[in-house]
Formats: structure tokens, C-alpha cells, sequence
């Protein structure tokens, strides 16, 4: 994996980096003064995991939060350019109005029973498994979701991170 020019200005390393966990430059911003030069993307994401791991329950909750709905909210502004282009690769802008209308409900669901939207890297996958996914991760408790949550934003981080470095 090609290393990261690390010889970046700080507004630089945020502006290239700061989108890598959706709407949290914070992330960026905490790593940058420990990142060494030539790191490579699995070095990096790394050091971003430990810093969301260290935060607090609240805002690890709030960085869930800022995730979009699967085959949701795909039309609206508010989806960062990572989050349009992960979704239309797993076809979420081609649902079948059944599935759709499923993913409407199971969204719906889920954000009642968790308190934050489901979070899946979707990156590798169709639809249907996506869908397929939905249905089993409703069921979990609470800790158990919360964790599998984070852990698909950390994957989510690590496949932007490696998609960065072969730009």
C-alpha cells in the first residue's frame, strides 16, 4: 500500500483526511500531531481507530449519528461526496420500490430502537445483502448493535483511507 505524503500543512492534512469518518474533522484533527511521514493507510486508519475507541460513549454516539440512512436519504445535499459514491456502488440509488419501501421501514426501526441509523460498509456489497444484513442487525441489543455500528465506521474509515492512497 503506497505510503501517505505526511509533509502536510495541518489545514492540509485536515482538508484531505477530515471527511474519512463522516462529519468528524475531529478525528483528523486528533491524529495529526502523532501521524509519522510515510505511514500507510492501514497506519492510519489505525491511529484514528484508537482516538473514536478513547472518546467518550457520547461521542462516539454522536459520530453514528452523523451517518446517513441506507437507501434513505440518497437525493439530499447533506450525504458527504464518500457516502454518494459507497451508496450508488452498492446500487442503494437502484432499489426496487419494494425494497425501498423495506429499507424505508427497516430504517425507520432501527433509528427508533438504537438511536442512531444503521451503519453498514457497504463497499463489496449488493443490495440484497445489504438488506439481507438489516434484517438480522434489528434484532441485536443495544451493546451489541452499538459495537457492530462502530465497527462498520471504522471499516467504512479504513476503505476510504485505502481508496486515498491510490488516487
Amino acid at each position: 500500500m503506497t505510503p501517505y505524503p505526511m509533509a502536510l500543512s495541518r489545514d492540509a492534512f485536515i482538508d484531505r483526511f477530515g471527511s474519512i469518518y463522516e462529519h468528524a474533522e475531529w478525528v483528523a484533527e486528533a491524529v495529526f500531531e502523532v501521524v509519522e511521514p510515510g505511514e500507510s493507510a492501514e497506519q492510519l486508519a489505525s491511529q484514528m481507530q484508537v482516538r473514536v475507541d478513547a472518546a467518550s460513549a457520547e461521542v462516539q454516539l454522536a459520530l453514528l449519528r452523523a451517518h446517513p440512512d441506507l437507501a434513505g436519504r440518497l437525493a439530499l445535499a447533506s450525504l458527504t461526496r464518500h457516502s454518494q459514491d459507497e451508496q450508488k456502488g452498492a446500487g442503494l440509488d437502484q432499489c426496487t420500490p419494494e425494497e425501498l419501501a423495506e429499507f424505508q421501514q427497516l430504517n425507520a426501526q432501527y433509528l427508533e430502537t438504537f438511536g442512531f441509523p444503521f451503519i453498514f460498509a457497504v463497499r463489496g456489497f449488493h443490495r440484497t445483502d445489504i438488506l439481507a444484513a438489516f434484517r438480522q442487525r434489528v434484532r441485536h441489543d443495544q451493546d451489541t448493535e452499538f459495537q457492530t455500528a462502530l465497527n462498520q465506521v471504522h471499516r467504512i474509515a479504513r476503505l476510504r483511507l485505502e481508496a486515498l492512497s491510490h488516487a
